[in-house]
């Protein structure tokens, strides 16, 4: 099978990886059936986790390891889920992608590759503070296309925030993959961001603040 990524871009790749500071680890969840894009997410994963020494990948069935599934709340093939690998210890931060990270979904793959890495959101002491405090559950789905510009900052940006607190998640969700469940939260456009099972959405890359006052918005509630 010829390779997915060609020789600039995967030069590119390894430049932007010699940013890698720590170790990180991919958990890979397909299906041997009605799973369209796995072989090529599989793919994908192996060609960006062989460009450097400090990336890992286990490759997993959904059906056939349900319980390693449970244990990552992976829900949906494929589903990768991006750790902290810290010697023998892995550190779930909570950050999933559901579907193929093609087209600008691939920054999305790169920056949060970078960003756990550096076990560093990124976000601002406010921010940072707030999601440290929760003691309710937040679950974040971001719904993208490969083709929406906008979308990685959207998805970056929940993860990110999912790294500050074990009770939060986010997922980035591929919605042309997944149409029933773009259409049980009534995606239009992209990137939506769906929180708490739909209890709030956001729509649009928005800045950190008001993803921020919608979180604040539902948790007080």
């Amino acid at each position: 099978m010829p390779n997915l990524l060609d020789d600039q871009i995967t030069q590119q790749i390894r430049e932007a990886f010699e940013g890698l500071k720590e170790p990180v680890h991919i958990f890979f969840f397909g299906q041997k059936q009605n799973c369209e894009y796995c072989n090529d997410t599989r793919q994908l994963l192996e060609e960006v986790t062989a460009i450097s020494p400090k990336l890992s990948l286990s490759v997993h069935d959904l059906d056939d390891e349900s319980e390693l599934a449970r244990q990552y709340n992976a829900d949906k093939a494929p589903t990768f889920v991006l750790t902290a690998k810290n010697g023998d210890e892995i550190v779930d931060y909570g950050l999933r992608f559901a579907g193929i990270p093609a087209g600008h979904e691939f920054s999305t793959l790169i920056h949060d590759i970078l960003m756990v890495s550096s076990r560093d959101s990124g976000l601002s002491q406010q921010t940072r503070d707030f999601l440290k405090s929760l003691t309710r559950p937040v679950h974040m789905q971001v719904f993208v296309t490969p083709t929406c510009p906008y979308c990685p900052r959207a998805v970056v940006l929940a993860h990110s925030m999912a790294m500050e607190s074990p009770l939060v998640q986010a997922e980035g969700v591929e919605a042309t993959e997944f149409p029933e469940l773009a259409n049980k939260f009534n995606v239009h456009g992209v990137p939506q961001t769906t929180i708490n099972d739909g209890a709030g959405t956001v729509i649009g890359a928005v800045p950190e603040a008001n993803l921020l006052a919608e979180i604040q918005r539902l948790v007080a509630a």
